[in-house]
C-alpha cells in the first residue's frame, strides 16, 4: 500500500512534535520530515519530495501565505494549511484557500496536546484527502474508525409531498472541500437582484463569520451568515453558520432561514442534505440548486429529493473540482439535470431563474 508521505512545516516544535506523532500513528501516512520555516521547508521539499505539506500560517523569515503562493506558481502541490481558531486567523486561513490550499486545520489556542490528540481523526483525514487531490490515481487507503452516520431525518422528516409555496425562485447551494473558492466564484458573477441564495458550505464555526463577510465583499449581492428567523430577500445571499444546520422554511407569509442545532448529518454540521431536504419541502419547484466541490457524499440524496420535487438540479464537473466526491456522488445517483464546469455554473442558475418551469423535473 502506498502511503502518503507529508511534510509538517511549523515553527513550534511542539506543534512539529504532536502533528509528527498523531499522523505516524496512521498506517496510510508517513512523515517524511519536518521544517521550522519556509526556507528550510524549500529545501526539504526538493530533497523528500514529500505528497502533502502541512503549512503554518505564522512563520519566522516569511509568512505561510507568501510561502503558499510561491510555491503554487513554481511547484504547485496540495497543502493543508494549519491556522488558529481567530477572526484574524480566518480571514487568513480564506485567502490561503484562495491561493490554492485544499484544506484547513484549525490549531486550538491552549492545551495543544489534547486539543490536538481529540482532532487526529480529523489530522489524518484531511492530509490524507489532500493528498487524492492531486492529478495521478492513488492507492486507496484504510479508513479510521468513524462515529455513527446520521441522516437528514435526525434533523427534519422527509415530507410526503413538496412544498409549492411563494413561487418565486430560490438557489441553494453546496459545498465542502475546496468549496470557499468555488462559492467565490458563483456570488462574484451573481447581479445585486439575483433571486436570494442560500449556502451550506462544510467549514467551523469560528470561520463561518469571516468567509460571509469576505463573500459580501466580493459579491454584488449582500451576503451575510444566516440568523434563524431572518427573512429570504432577493439580492442576498445567506450562509450557513458552522455551529447549526440551515433549513429554509415557510412561516406563513414569506420563507425564512431557520437554524437547527441537531447533531451532525453524514458527520457534518451545517449539512448540505438538511438544507437540500428543507427546500424541497418548503418550495419544491421553485428551487434551483447546485452541489460544488467536496468531499464525501452530503448533499448528493438530498438532491435526488430536490430533482424528484420538482426542483432544477445541477453539479460541478469533475474537471474543475478539487474533490469530486459530493458532486460526483449525485450524478452517480442521477440527481441532477446537469453537470457543468464551475466557471459557467453562476450564468447556468441565472437563466434557470429566469425561466418558466412547469415543475417537471427532467433528466
Amino acid at each position: 500500500m502506498e502511503r502518503v508521505r507529508v511534510l509538517v512545516i511549523d515553527d513550534s516544535a511542539l506543534v512539529r512534535k504532536l502533528m509528527t506523532a498523531m499522523l505516524a500513528c496512521d498506517p496510510a501516512i508517513e512523515v517524511v520530515g519536518t521544517a521550522a520555516d519556509p526556507l528550510i521547508a524549500r529545501e526539504k521539499i526538493k530533497q523528500l519530495d514529500p505528497d502533502v505539506l502541512t503549512l503554518d500560517v505564522e512563520m519566522p523569515h516569511m509568512d505561510g501565505l507568501t510561502f503558499l503562493e510561491n510555491l503554487m506558481r513554481l511547484r504547485p502541490m496540495p497543502v493543508v494549511m494549519v491556522s488558529s481558531l481567530t477572526v484574524q486567523g480566518a480571514d487568513v486561513t480564506l485567502r490561503a484557500l484562495e491561493l490554492g490550499a485544499v484544506d484547513f486545520l484549525a490549531k486550538p489556542s491552549s492545551d495543544l496536546a489534547n486539543s490536538f490528540g481529540a482532532s487526529a481523526q480529523e489530522i489524518c483525514a484531511k492530509v490524507k484527502l489532500a493528498a487524492t487531490a492531486r492529478p495521478r490515481a492513488r492507492t486507496a487507503v484504510r479508513k479510521l474508525d468513524v462515529p455513527p452516520r446520521l441522516s437528514a431525518d435526525a434533523v427534519l422528516p422527509r415530507a410526503q409531498t413538496p412544498g409549492s409555496r411563494g413561487g418565486s425562485p430560490i438557489i441553494v447551494i453546496g459545498a465542502s472541500t475546496g468549496g470557499t473558492e468555488a462559492v467565490r466564484v458563483v456570488l462574484e458573477a451573481m447581479p445585486p437582484d439575483a433571486p436570494p441564495i442560500l449556502v451550506t458550505q462544510h467549514i467551523p464555526a469560528a470561520f463561518s463569520g469571516p468567509f460571509a463577510m469576505r463573500m459580501d465583499r466580493c459579491s454584488a449581492m449582500r451576503v451575510c451568515e444566516a440568523h434563524d428567523g431572518q427573512p429570504i430577500q432577493t439580492g442576498h445571499a445567506y450562509i450557513a453558520p458552522g455551529s447549526h444546520h440551515l433549513l429554509v422554511m415557510w412561516d406563513g407569509a414569506k420563507y425564512v432561514c431557520r437554524l437547527h442545532d441537531g447533531p451532525p448529518v453524514n458527520r457534518h454540521k451545517p449539512s448540505v442534505d438538511v438544507l437540500f431536504r428543507s427546500m424541497a419541502a418548503s418550495a419544491g419547484a421553485s428551487a434551483i440548486a447546485a452541489l460544488l466541490t467536496g468531499m464525501g457524499d452530503d448533499g448528493a440524496r438530498g438532491l435526488l429529493e430536490l430533482k424528484q420535487a420538482g426542483a432544477r438540479t445541477l453539479v460541478q464537473d469533475e474537471a474543475s473540482s478539487v474533490v469530486w466526491g459530493m458532486p460526483g456522488a449525485a450524478w452517480k445517483l442521477d440527481a441532477a439535470n446537469e453537470m457543468l464546469p464551475l466557471d459557467h455554473i453562476a450564468a447556468r442558475l441565472l437563466t434557470l431563474a429566469r425561466q418558466p418551469h412547469d415543475g417537471v423535473s427532467r433528466a
